[in-house]
């Protein structure tokens, strides 16, 4: 699979003030549009999941959305979702690279912003779009809906004090629901995991390692709850 990418995490290009006005910083820009070896363990993992007729996915933080379009290949119903305003279109751009169907896409925030102040920075993005056309084409809709698995890969990477990631993840997921996360050994796991006890997911934690000869070495953790 042919996937384009950033160069490197020194690329940083917001003319219209999108990114900042949904809060991305300068430093955290880039890191959407890199492949990161969570992402692979996590598209590793769906090439494997035996598919299930009907089923409904959500990749959350999908960055380049590799799990997404992995599973899409396999015929699953997917949405992937981000909020950076750009991971819509490099998503577009590697469908397109490898010959795939139409795949939706949606804007999914569960930063700790209130639904206010997500809507206004929804709207200051908006209208940089009727300003600018380029910036009109990457306007996308926010995630709706319930789905049977939500999935994500390196979204525990900062303290989440307010449960606002687990609350995300309840208001999206169906009352019989799988989420698996791949998580690269970070501090705030345990946290993450309470939370989700509390909405009622039981949790297998598998560990992951790569095999000793791996010129890239990696450890981190499968998590997969169900309820």
């Amino acid at each position: 699979m042919q996937i384009r990418s950033l160069l490197d995490r020194q690329q940083f290009s917001d003319p219209l003030g999108e990114a900042e006005a949904l809060g991305i910083s300068s430093a955290t820009w880039p890191l959407f549009g890199l492949l990161w070896p969570s992402g692979l363990r996590l598209a590793e993992a769906m090439a494997l999941r035996p598919l299930v007729e009907g089923e409904s996915i959500l990749e959350i933080g999908c960055g380049l959305g590799l799990a997404s379009l992995v599973s899409h290949r396999r015929g699953a119903l997917v949405t992937a979702s981000d909020c950076h305003p750009l991971a819509g279109h490099f998503l577009m751009e590697n469908l397109r690279l490898n010959d795939l169907p139409p795949m939706r896409y949606c804007h999914g925030d569960w930063s700790g912003q209130s639904w206010d102040e997500e809507l206004l920075a929804l709207a200051t993005a908006a209208a940089s779009a009727k300003r600018h056309p380029a910036a009109a084409r990457r306007h996308r809709p926010r995630v709706q809906g319930r789905f049977d698995l939500i999935m994500g890969s390196d979204i525990l990477y900062e303290r989440d004090d307010g449960g606002a990631l687990c609350g995300f993840i309840e208001r999206h997921a169906l009352p019989h629901c799988e989420v698996l996360v791949v998580d690269p050994n970070r501090g705030n796991r345990p946290a993450f995991s309470k939370r989700m006890a509390g909405l009622g997911f039981a949790l297998d934690d598998r560990l992951l390692r790569s095999a000793p000869e791996a010129a890239e070495k990696y450890s981190g953790h499968l998590l997969r709850f169900q309820r």
